[in-house]
């Protein structure tokens, strides 16, 4: 079902994309967050990279390879909520709640929380069914790691 979905959005001529599953939801997001204010730097490229091989036990090439199939789901989803959905549907919560610290690693990587960054966020939070609880200890979390460094 989510495959006809997604090939109603693509040109005909282009590569078959392959069926998401939570992993290229995951980076699907983590991509759309990155790019959400219109500024998808080398760094967030690069911390994509090392969140997919943190999350699924990927070397660099394999993490770049997977990132890159995600730039185009992203490109081709119509909103979060599919990705979202995929990841709920399809991980347990200590996953779900992994995802959303990963999202919010991305969003504060570069020192400002875009408002339009911060949307994806909610939207994938409600989504993958976890609370506002969870978005806020996840992202204090994340501050926390930050600010230690």
């Amino acid at each position: 079902m989510l495959k006809k979905f997604f090939q109603a959005f693509r040109p005909q001529q282009q590569t078959t994309l392959p069926d998401p599953d939570a992993e290229l939801a995951l980076g699907a997001l983590l991509v759309r967050v990155a790019q959400a204010d219109r500024d998808y730097k080398l760094e967030e490229i690069r911390l994509i990279d090392r969140i997919l091989a943190r999350l699924y036990q990927h070397n660099a090439i394999e993490a770049a390879k997977v990132r890159a199939t995600c730039e185009k789901l992203h490109a081709a989803a119509p909103d979060t909520d599919t990705f979202g959905k995929l990841i709920r549907e399809t991980t347990d919560l200590q996953e779900r709640l992994a995802a959303l610290e990963a999202l919010w690693e991305v969003v504060l990587a570069d020192g400002n929380s875009d408002e339009g960054e911060i949307k994806i966020v909610e939207e994938a939070r409600i989504a993958m069914g976890l609370s506002y609880n969870d978005s806020q200890a996840a992202r204090e979390r994340v501050q926390s790691r930050l600010d230690a460094d």
